[in-house]
Formats: structure tokens, sequence, C-alpha cells
């Protein structure tokens, strides 16, 4: 038998006893609930005594728990023991995904995120934290397949400990890619970690280059303050906010898989569904999205709410006789000194009162009444004023507010001096009431919190209302709420927020993601040099008014392990001839496979790509993606339509945050052209592969390849 062999036995040996331990663990669960159900259940079936409701609850409460159990105990058999620790001391530590005892409180393995566990993660040969050996168990539900050692104490391996071959982290990274992020857990390295591990309060910004894991460093960090800090994150909520749905997807499965399932995921699109009760997908053209996600937007919000929809009829207001009326002046004074006090619709209350009172001044002479309460009711019911209110101070909603910035009369009204006239001409014409847009939804968010709540029911809220007693709901229903959380979530706010491609959020963004946590605690992760907002500087600064005085720490991540050095040298030379201050982390794996520059004609470009991808899907195991700006959207994509499920085809954008095995650049020129990003968007698309890039130029040799 050989030395790999003789260890892989020794491990399955520890692994099994793991795994009944596990079993047992599952049986007590399933156990529980079934005794639940035998102990609390009535034998009455018209009302029940006050025992049996009592029996009831404690009934659900016993469910909920095994139900609970037995969920963590059955989402944990996939790679469960990845790790373990020799000690000087001979002590020997096992590392996974789940803290397992036995029946007397011996730990079998310890949870990745307990302290205990933190020297597989930390230590290294200048310090090695008392530890000789540290070993990766590669595993397949219950069967160890392979280990991977590191020495780090050479002058104290005893003579009988075997220390079996090198690269865990570079097996690791060079598995096929597939259409779900897989989680890091067992190849976290120093730097990651002590990202992970910061504390909770304030601001924690993790950057880094393309490649660096900032991505499963943060999920990760989530995890590990779900364990460390429960009954604060688990309790007030947790939100990580990223770029796309089609990224959510790719990321679900990461915290299922270290133990925690009690997170709102949330593409930015998605993030005011709470609020609006939508969503969108849908991009703005460039010009209209710089326009829209601007700080600015906040003030020509605010202004629109601040100015009436139509222009006021001059009818005074007929009390026992009098005419009595009030100017547009003192109407717009009026409106300002309320609405600075309280949201639109709360505010209108406020406005009443002074137009009343107002009134009460200029006739409270001439008007025969006896007291300021008596005429308060007179004009109150009078039908002028009541139409003056309905027309001056109507119930709104945001999309009919924003609807408004369709006029350019309007915007100019209200923006005149912030934007300029192409500005003003492009924000009009991208209002479209039918189908919001990405750049929508934080305008449509921001003038919800400026409305509030306008007290007019709809017809669901009446018909709720009107049922006289509420839905019998057990505990177990409450603890173990299964709503869809692609409409209203658990939480109004949450208590942590983790945001990624950070810098891609719009100042009006980070407005609408601010209201879903003003006390909470945030997670950071950007790159500014894959930014796609034409000036990278406004969001930064938006990101810093946010932070303010509270707490900051930064963590940068210097090594891009997921690039192939000789793609990544290519995107390197090729970002720093146009954003000379980008971060350039160091690429430390090599596929000894060049990056591939063709050439095709315009008419050829799309079979060019197809033959490009068989060749790929001979070459590589996992994802391919074709990369292309929109004006090759049709021909490109007819083309690769039912070639294999591997492939996919987007634009970079759509991109951000993924990898792919092997990717393939459409006319690189284009997209660096015709983005918002610029040079950064392209750079996005080049560094997207984790085997092969391929980049097609159009007719000539693209303007966009570096000088040699």
């Amino acid at each position: 038998m050989s030395p790999m062999d003789r260890e892989l036995a020794l491990e399955q040996v520890h692994v099994d006893r793991v795994f009944n331990q596990l079993q047992q663990a599952v049986a007590s669960a399933k156990g529980l609930a079934k005794e639940s159900r035998a102990r609390y259940t009535s034998d009455r079936e018209t009302w029940l005594r006050e025992e049996d409701g009592t029996a009831l609850f404690e009934r659900d409460a016993f469910a909920f728990l095994a139900a609970r159990r037995m969920a963590v105990l059955d989402g944990e058999h996939e790679g469960l023991v990845f790790g373990r620790l020799d000690f000087t001391d001979e002590e020997i530590r096992y590392i996974g995904r789940l803290g397992v005892r036995t029946d007397d409180y011996e730990p079998l393995v310890i949870d990745w995120r307990a302290s205990a566990a933190e020297p597989f993660y930390r230590a290294t040969p200048v310090n090695p934290m008392e530890v000789i050996r540290r070993r990766v168990l590669t595993s397949r539900d219950d069967r160890v397949l392979g280990v991977e050692d590191d020495v780090l104490l050479p002058e104290q391996v005893p003579d009988d400990m075997v220390v079996i071959g090198d690269g865990a982290l570079m097996k690791a990274l060079g598995r096929a890619r597939t259409a779900k992020m897989h989680d890091i857990v067992a190849t976290i390295q120093a730097e990651q970690d002590e990202a992970i591990r910061a504390p909770y309060g304030g601001f924690t910004l993790i950057t880094g280059g393309p490649g660096t894991g900032k991505t499963v460093v943060g999920l990760h960090r989530i995890a590990y303050l779900l364990y460390s800090y429960r009954r604060r994150f688990g309790n007030g909520g947790v939100l990580i906010v990223g770029p796309s749905a089609t990224f959510m997807d790719y990321i679900e499965r990461v915290l299922p898989s270290l133990g925690e399932d009690k997170v709102v995921l949330r593409s930015v699109g998605q993030v005011a569904s709470d609020a609006l009760g939508l969503s969108s997908s849908v991009h703005d053209e460039p010009a209209a999205w710089a326009v829209k996600g601007g700080a600015h937007m906040a003030t020509v919000l605010r202004r629109l709410v601040e100015s009436p929809r139509d222009k006021l009829a001059s009818s005074p207001v007929m009390v026992k006789g009098e005419p009595l009326s009030i100017s547009d002046k003192e109407l717009a004074h009026i409106r300002r000194d309320a609405l600075a006090h309280a949201p639109y619709h709360e505010a209108r209350k406020l406005a009443e009162r002074e137009v009343v009172q107002f009134l009460w001044h200029q006739g409270e002479d001439i008007v025969d009444v006896e007291t300021p309460q008596q005429f308060d009711e007179l004009v109150r019911s009078s039908w002028a004023f009541t139409q003056l209110m309905e027309s001056w101070w109507p119930v709104l909603d945001p999309a009919s507010a924003l609807a408004r910035l369709a006029d350019p009369g309007t915007v100019r009204r209200v923006a005149s001096d912030l934007l300029t006239e192409e500005e003003i001409h492009a924000l009009a014409s991208s209002i479209n009431s039918t189908e919001p847009t990405l750049g929508d939804i934080p305008l449509l968010d921001e003038l919800a919190a400026l409305l509030g709540h306008s007290g007019v029911k709809s017809e669901e809220e009446d018909l709720f209302e009107a049922t006289p007693f509420d839905e019998v709901v057990t505990i177990s229903e409450i603890l173990t709420d299964t709503r869809d959380l692609s409409g209203e979530t658990l939480h109004n706010t949450y208590a942590h927020i983790l945001v990624d491609e950070a810098q891609d959020i719009t100042p009006m963004q980070w407005r609408m993601i601010h209201r879903r946590g003003p006390q909470a605690s945030w997670t950071i992760l950007g790159d500014p040099a894959q930014s796609n907002w034409p000036d990278p500087g406004e969001p930064a600064q938006a990101l810093e008014t946010l932070i303010g005085t509270h707490d900051r720490r930064t963590f940068r991540l210097s090594t891009n392990y997921r690039s192939p050095k000789e793609a990544y040298d290519l995107a390197t030379a090729y970002i720093l001839e146009h954003e000379a201050q980008a971060d350039v982390p160091e690429a430390v794996r090599s596929t000894g496979v060049e990056p591939r520059l063709l050439v095709a004609p315009a008419k050829d470009v799309a079979d060019t790509i197809r033959t490009q991808v068989e060749i790929l899907l001979e070459e590589v195991e996992g994802t391919i993606a074709v990369l292309a700006e929109h004006r090759h959207d049709q021909d490109v994509f007819e083309g690769l339509l039912g070639m294999d499920s591997r492939v996919s085809f987007m634009d970079p954008v759509s991109a951000k945050g993924l990898e792919f095995d092997a990717v393939v650049v459409v006319d690189p020129d284009s997209i660096q052209n015709a983005s918002a990003g610029g040079a950064r968007t392209l750079y996005v698309a080049l560094t997207r592969p984790t085997q092969v890039l391929v980049c097609v130029d159009v007719d000539v040799e693209g303007a966009w390849r570096p000088q040699q």
C-alpha cells in the first residue's frame, strides 16, 4: 500500500466516525419531531382546553427545533470535514463546515468559524502558531479522495508523520467552473481570513483586483458573523446586494453550503421591492444612466415633490358669503415649510392647517363667526377649499410622480441649474412609465420616501382589515417563514448589509440601500478599476458620505487566484495604459495557454465565434462565455443557439462578478467605446476566464491591444 493510500485510509476512519455521529444526530432529530406529534396532539376537534393550547405551542416549538436541526444536518454532508491540524503538543484538530461532538462532548470536528480553527487559515512558516502540519482533505459526500499537506515546522516533524503532496490551493483553483459559485472554506488564505474575521462594527471595506476572491471572502465573512454574533445578526437580518440577478443566482449556494440560509439576497434592481413591489433588470442608455444615478437627482426629486403638478385656479374660498383667497406665493411658502417637517402625504395636514390659519387672519374681521374653530369647520366644509387642496396637494404614488419628468419642461423647471440641456433631454426621453429601468428604481424609492404613506387603502388592505379574526398561524410557521422573498422580506431594515461590486453603485443607489439599514454595520466589496460609472470618483464620494465618521477598516487582497497569468498579463498591460492607478494584484497561477488574439472580417464574425466555441468545448470541462457589445447580439447569439448548455452569451456588464473556464471577447474596441465605463468595462471582460481567453477583433487588429 502506498503512503497516499495509507493516509487516505487513516483519514477515512475519522470521517466515518464523524458521519456515524451525524446519523445519530439525524435520528435523534427525527425522533424529536415524532415525539412532539405523539405527545402534543389534541384529541378534541371542536374546542381546546387551555392545557391543549399550551400543548400545541410546545408541539410546534419541538417540531420547529427538530426540523431546523435536520435541515442543518442534511445540508452539511458535502465535504463536511476538509482540514486537519497537527500541533507540537500532539493535539489533532479536524476542521469542517459544522461542529460535531460525541455524546461525551469530545470534539470530532471544529466549525471553521470557531476561534480554535483560526490556525488552519492564519498559520505560516513565519508564524506557525504551534502547527507542525496543516492538511487539506478532498472529499465527495462521505468518502475521502485526497489529501494535501503543508509543513510549517519542518524541524519538529516526528519520524512517523507522513507528508503528502503540495498545491491544495492550486488544485482547487484549477477545477472546472459550473453555473454556481463554490465556497473556498478549505482554501482560505491568511489575508482573506483576516478580512473574514474582522470586527463587525462600522464599515469593513475589502478591496482588490480581479480574481482576488472578494465575493467569496465577503460571503464567508457573513457566515462568520452569523456564527459569532447570531443573536445580533440572526434576529436583525442580513442583506446581500449584488450587481445582477444572474450574479445572485451564481452565489446563492455558497452560504447554505456553509450552514447559513437566513440571509436575504437581492440584486441592486431588487433592493426596493419591499417598498415598491417591483424590480428591474433593464439597463438605461449610458447618457440617461449617468443622469439618473447622480447625487443631484436627490435635489431634483425633492424639488419635483415641492412643485405642484398643475397651475392653481384662483377661485376664492367663500365663507358665509365672503370671498377669501390665498396667493400662489403664499401657497409655495406654506408648501416648502410643511415638506421640511414631514413627508408629502403627512405634510398635507400641516399645510391644510396653515392655509386655514392664513384665511382666518384674512377674514376674522369680516366673517361673522364666534370662534376660530367654527371658522375652521366652515372652511373645511367648503367645496372651493376641497378643490383647492385636491388640485394643490393630490394623492401621489412614486410612479406617477416620476412620470412628470418625461416632460422636458418640468425637468427644466426643477433642474435647470443642475443639468445641462443635453442631460435634461436624456433624462426626459428615458422615463418610461410602462417598464422601469435599473436607473428608475432608486428614483422611485427616493420618491416613496419623500411621499410617505398616502393613507389611502387599496381594496386588498380593506379586505384584510375587514377580516374579524387572524388566520391560525403556528409557532413553527412563524419561525420558518417560507414566504417568497422576491417580494416582501422578513425585515424592513437589516442589521448588516454586504454590497458587492460596490464600484458600480451609483450615488442614488447608495441612498436606496442605506434606507434598508440606517443603523446597520456594512461589508463593502469593490475595485475602482472595474467601475462601469463614467466618473468612478462620484460613487466613491457617495460612499465616503455614507461612511462619515463611523469606524472603518480596509483590507486589500493582493493575489489574483482566478486568472491564468498568461491572460492576466495581457489584461494588466491594457488597464495600466488607461488607468495608471489601477490596483493590479499578482497572478499566481499559470496554465501555459497564451491568449488567442484573432481578427475576422465583419461578415464572418458569427461563424468565427461559433468555431472558437466548438474548439473550447473540447478544450475545457466547464463553462464558456461569449461577451459582446449589443450591436453584435443578434448574429452572434443566433450562431450559438443550441450549441451546449455550458455556453453563455451576455454583455460584459452582466458578467460582473462571474467566472468561466473560457471566455470569448467579441470586438473589444466596441466594448471599450460603447460602454459608460470604457476601458474599465473591457478590463472586466478580459479578466473573466480561469483557463482560456480568446479575443476576436473585426476587420483589423483592434486599437485596444496594448503596446508591446
